[in-house]
């Protein structure tokens, strides 16, 4: 199917989404399957990250891109070769990409499901503030705006309990504030998220851009 969602965030930065109902046969057409593509596939075992793979794919293209043009350091986050940020997400049928000219920016989508109150004990410390473990939806919205979070500012030994904070927000809102507590660094980010069929989305960027 074409995009599900394309979001202008700000001049400069975009948000695609891709709801993934093709096969994997019908995803391989139309992009271009480099070497390295076609290696990262074979050694998928589950189809379904295959075809979220090869749905990211799609998005590259309708952001102007080829698979070419994409590459991951040696942490594993993915840098475009013309030097602007991209982050990259995919959750079951959903995919996405968050591109922005000139600041770094990360991106979560996560099904919404109960078993995120059994293991909300290991992400969420500050939060239980304003929140339980049967609040399944913002208990989501929390994951995956630390997963952004993580995504923007990744260092080695990064914990989502003791260096990211997100303050109350409610669902209306479609936004919050986080902060990051590394070592001697204090960040803070505007994020925003929505909800779409039974799924939650979350994007970051650095304050002071929105």
């Amino acid at each position: 199917m074409p995009l599900y969602k394309t979001i202008t965030v700000a001049p400069g930065t975009k948000v695609l989404i891709w709801k993934i109902e093709e096969s994997k046969e019908d995803l391989m057409k139309g992009i271009e399957a480099t070497k390295n593509c076609i290696s990262r596939l074979s050694h998928m075992k589950s189809e379904i990250h295959q075809r979220g793979f090869l749905s990211v794919r799609h998005l590259l293209k309708a952001a102007g891109y080829k698979a070419s043009d994409l590459y991951y350091d040696g942490f594993g986050k993915p840098h475009l070769k013309d030097g602007k940020y991209i982050s990259i997400t995919h959750s079951f049928i959903f995919s996405g990409i968050i591109v922005s000219d000139d600041i770094k920016v990360g991106i979560d989508i996560e099904k919404q499901r109960e078993k995120i109150s059994v293991i909300a004990h290991k992400f969420v410390d500050y939060e239980y503030n304003y929140l339980t473990d049967e609040d399944i939806r913002k208990l989501t919205v929390v994951w995956c705006v630390k997963e952004s979070l993580y995504k923007v500012f990744a260092r080695e030994g990064m914990s989502f309990i003791q260096h990211v904070k997100v303050i109350p927000f409610e669902l209306n809102d479609k936004k919050t504030v986080g902060w990051v507590y590394y070592e001697s660094i204090i960040k803070k980010y505007k994020l925003n998220f929505l909800e779409f069929d039974g799924f939650t989305c979350a994007y970051a960027l650095e304050d002071g851009f929105q």
